[in-house]
């Protein structure tokens, strides 16, 4: 009986030592992962009619080491960096399609504005890629300078006639050296080229309809 009783108290003792130790290696004193987003801020147009067309915006594709979660840095010598413990919620190519769908929707130019991947017809395609998007530390300030750089293609509908090609560009200093003060500056030079996507696009195809060259004209939609 005593032995019994002793094999009973060691294999408790065992168990309590395991949990301890299992606890132990479950246990992290490292700050949780910081996820940021952005908001398109863009307000309505108030002025031009809008246009009697649909628009597509093509998923965007992005500049290397750009289509990333983490939030990027670049620094005087031309090293590219991330902020540890920050990210984006999704790769920005996909934030940067998101942003400009509702930008271009909340401009009023348009019949319609579809993301990629939208089942209906449009009448025009605009295909868009991220040349940059990053804080930059170059000039030796505190604080980093964001810039945002964009290339867009516009075209007919079928992507082989291509109406124009351009670039737009935000740039917003943080006001400090925090995160915070950061993701706010992206947000503003962000939002800054998205304006400015809007109107040269829209003015680009009120262009074309005022001198008459490939009239705006809705396809039926049997023939898309």
């Amino acid at each position: 009986m005593n032995y019994v009783r002793a094999c009973a108290c060691t294999l408790a003792l065992l168990g309590g030592a395991l949990a301890a130790g299992c606890s132990g290696l479950f246990h992290s004193t490292a700050k949780a992962e910081q996820v940021y987003y952005l908001r398109a801020t863009a307000t309505p147009a108030a002025a031009a009619q809008a246009l009697p067309v649909a628009l597509r915006v093509a998923a965007p594709e992005a500049g290397p080491g750009l289509d990333t979660t983490r939030i990027v840095l670049v620094q005087s010598d031309h090293r590219m960096g991330f902020y540890a413990g920050s990210r984006w919620p999704s790769g920005t190519a996909q934030m940067l399609g998101t942003m400009a769908v509702q930008t271009l929707r909340a401009s009023g130019d348009w019949a319609s504005v579809q993301d990629a991947g939208s089942l209906f017809p449009s009448d025009y395609l605009l295909q868009l890629t991220l040349r940059r998007f990053e804080a930059d530390y170059a000039s030796g300030a505190a604080a980093p300078e964001v810039h945002v750089v964009l290339d867009a293609v516009l075209g007919r509908r079928d992507a082989s006639d291509v109406v124009a090609s351009f670039e737009v560009s935000g740039v917003q200093a943080a006001g400090e050296n925090r995160m915070g003060a950061v993701v706010a500056a992206f947000e503003q030079a962000t939002n800054t080229a998205l304006a400015a996507l809007a109107q040269q696009t829209a003015a680009t195809v009120r262009a074309q309809a005022a001198a008459g060259q490939n009239a705006v004209k809705p396809v039926p939609s049997s023939s898309r």
